[in-house]
């Protein structure tokens, strides 16, 4: 399971290797975690109806220690032998880079970096949207909010984008209090971030809020190699942009544009990247690899019930 803030992404993998692959809501960060993935493996579980293996990337994770309570406080019908837990930089980086080195950063409604060296890890941002996220879908739409009411008092440029947060709110100057009564209102701002990146075309505002989301998440890419001292030599190191943000072609510029001038030799992957295949590769991890002293692991004992 990759679990995130807009969606939960699921497969289903049995012993014959047949998969199933759908999607479960998402998770909100600013509430306790623990209950929210129960219900979520719950779901899973029902949908498999069997003896599991139970691998999660969690946005938002900050108790790898949780896996144990995942594992105990299921229903005792949903008969999970073994939960085993990650951040989802983890198992994005996994899914990206295998056994490789380098780094991983995705920037979906949120945005983190993962750096893997030959001998250490290291995490970049994934901070939340009040102290971090930098680059990401919310960061965009905050941005792009902050600039139609800029507009709107007169105290920066004209952008297209007012009227999309018009159409919105038809009462713009009431719109804050709309917007901060809003149990949903990261992914709210998050998705006007597809809206800011068609208007970039043809707004001088909206390209140059996607041009600095890419800049900041090409700084944040080099951050994390920097911090496990890669690359080393004169081979590439690879780096994986993933998440729905790098489908804006006026992001994804600025990001290569700004990438290639601080890290040469750093090669951008092509290849497309599921978080949640990420998470099936967690319970082949070698001992040995960076990333295992991350995944947290509980199984059930036998007999417990």
């Amino acid at each position: 399971m990759d679990v995130g803030q807009t969606s939960t992404k699921v497969l289903i993998r049995d012993a014959l290797g047949s998969e199933r692959r759908f999607r479960l809501g998402g998770v909100q960060t600013d509430r306790p975690l623990v209950p929210q993935l129960r219900v979520l493996i719950a779901h899973a579980l029902n949908e498999l109806g069997e003896d599991a293996v139970v691998a999660l990337g969690v946005t938002g994770l900050t108790r790898p220690d949780a896996v144990a309570g995942l594992l105990l406080e299921l229903p005792g019908d949903l008969d999970a032998r073994e939960v085993r837990l990650a951040h989802d930089s983890v198992t994005s980086a996994l899914g990206a880079l295998g056994a490789s080195c380098g780094a991983v950063v995705a920037a979906g409604t949120g945005t983190v970096a993962l750096g893997v060296g030959r001998v250490r890890v290291a995490r970049v941002d994934g901070w939340g949207n009040i102290m971090g996220d930098a680059g990401s879908a919310y960061w965009i739409g905050r941005a792009a909010l902050d600039a139609a009411m800029r507009d709107h008092d007169g105290r920066g440029p004209r952008t297209a984008f007012r009227e999309v947060a018009a159409a919105r709110w038809p009462d713009l100057e009431s719109a804050y209090v709309q917007l901060q009564n809003d149990p949903e209102r990261v992914r709210t701002v998050a998705s006007f971030a597809a809206e800011v990146s068609l208007l970039a075309e043809s707004d001088a505002v909206c390209a140059e809020i996607c041009a600095q989301a890419g800049r900041e998440l090409a700084h944040t890419a080099g951050t994390a190699l920097r911090r496990v001292e890669e690359p080393q030599g004169d081979d590439p190191t690879q780096v994986a942009a993933i998440g729905g943000v790098f489908a804006s072609p006026a992001v994804l510029r600025a990001f290569r544009g700004c990438l290639a001038d601080t890290v040469p030799r750093a090669q951008l992957l092509n290849s497309e990247v599921d978080g949640v295949d990420g998470s099936a590769l967690m319970a082949g991890l070698s001992e040995v690899h960076p990333l295992r002293a991350l995944i947290s692991v509980a199984r059930r004992q036998e007999g417990q019930e």
